[in-house]
C-alpha cells in the first residue's frame, strides 16, 4: 500500500492501512493515522499529526513552514483530525510561536483545490473551503461554515458556525454564526436559511436566529444596544446564545 517510489523519512510514523502513492514525500515527525491515503506528489512536512481516514490529493502541501517573516524555524505543529479531504494544490501551514504554535483542522472538512490555510488557523468540523478560498494567519472557522470559491479572509478574523460566504467575498471582520455574507468588502445579507434547514434546525429556532439577525443588522442599534436585546432572546434560544458568546469573544469588529 506504500509505493516504492514514494520518499518517506524513517522518522515518520504511518499506521496500518495507510496508502501512499508514487512520488509523495513524507518528512520527519509526520504521523498519519489508519486508513488515510496520500496522493502522488503530495508533500507532508512535520511536526504534523494527521488522523484516520484522511484523503490528501496530488500536489497538496501539508505542514509546510509558515509564511510569516517572524518565523525562525521553531518546531511548531499542524494537527489534523479524521475524515478530512484535501484536494489538489491546497496548502496548509504549521503554526507560529506568536500564537499557540499550532494550526488545527478538525474532522470531516473539505478543502477544495488551491485553498490555503495559513499559520495558526483553527478549523472546526464539517467546514467547506471551495476552490481557491484563502485564510490569512490566525483565522478561526467554526463548525459547518462554508466559504465560497475565491473567498479571502483577513488575518485574525473569526467565522461563526453555519455561516456562509458567497463566491469572491472579501472578509475583514468577524462573521457571527448563521450569517450569510457577500461582496468586496463583505456585507451581511441575511441568515443562512438553506444551510440551517438542511441540518435540521427546528422552525422555531430559525425564527429566533432571524430575529437576532434583524436586531444586529436592521434596527439601527449600536452593538451594545443589540447585545442587550440579544441577551433576553438568548434565554429562550441556544442558537442566539451561541451568537452572543461569539460576539463576546470576538478578536475583530463584527461584520454588520
Amino acid at each position: 500500500m506504500i509505493d516504492s517510489r514514494a520518499v518517506i523519512d524513517p522518522r515518520a510514523e504511518l499506521d496500518e492501512g495507510v496508502s501512499v502513492a508514487p512520488f509523495a514525500v513524507i518528512g520527519a515527525e509526520v504521523r498519519i493515522g489508519k486508513g488515510s491515503w496520500i496522493g502522488p506528489h503530495a508533500v507532508l512536512r512535520g511536526p504534523t499529526s494527521i488522523g484516520r481516514d484522511n484523503r490528501i490529493f496530488q500536489f497538496a502541501s501539508v505542514g509546510e513552514d509558515p509564511q510569516d517573516m517572524k518565523y525562525g524555524g521553531e518546531p511548531t505543529r499542524l494537527e489534523m483530525g479524521d475524515g478530512n479531504t484535501v484536494r489538489e494544490y491546497a496548502t496548509i501551514h504549521r503554526g507560529t510561536v506568536q500564537d499557540g504554535g499550532v494550526t488545527h483542522i478538525g474532522h470531516h472538512n473539505l478543502l477544495m483545490a488551491y485553498t490555503h490555510v495559513a499559520h495558526d488557523c483553527r478549523l472546526g468540523d464539517h467546514v467547506i473551503l471551495a476552490n481557491a478560498a484563502s485564510l490569512g494567519g490566525h483565522v478561526h472557522v467554526e463548525d459547518w461554515a462554508i466559504l465560497g470559491g475565491f473567498t479571502i479572509v483577513h488575518q485574525f478574523c473569526s467565522i461563526g458556525a453555519h455561516a456562509f460566504c458567497a463566491m469572491g467575498s472579501v472578509v475583514a471582520k468577524a462573521i457571527p454564526p448563521f450569517v450569510m455574507v457577500d461582496g468586496h468588502p463583505a456585507t451581511a445579507r441575511g441568515v443562512n436559511l438553506e444551510g440551517l434547514r438542511r441540518r435540521g434546525f427546528p422552525d422555531a429556532e430559525i425564527q429566533h436566529i432571524k430575529q437576532a439577525f434583524r436586531l444586529l443588522n436592521r434596527r439601527g442599534l449600536t452593538l451594545e444596544q443589540a447585545l442587550a436585546e440579544l441577551d433576553i432572546l438568548a434565554a429562550a434560544s441556544p442558537s442566539v446564545r451561541l451568537m452572543t458568546e461569539f460576539i463576546g469573544a470576538r478578536r475583530r469588529s463584527i461584520l454588520r
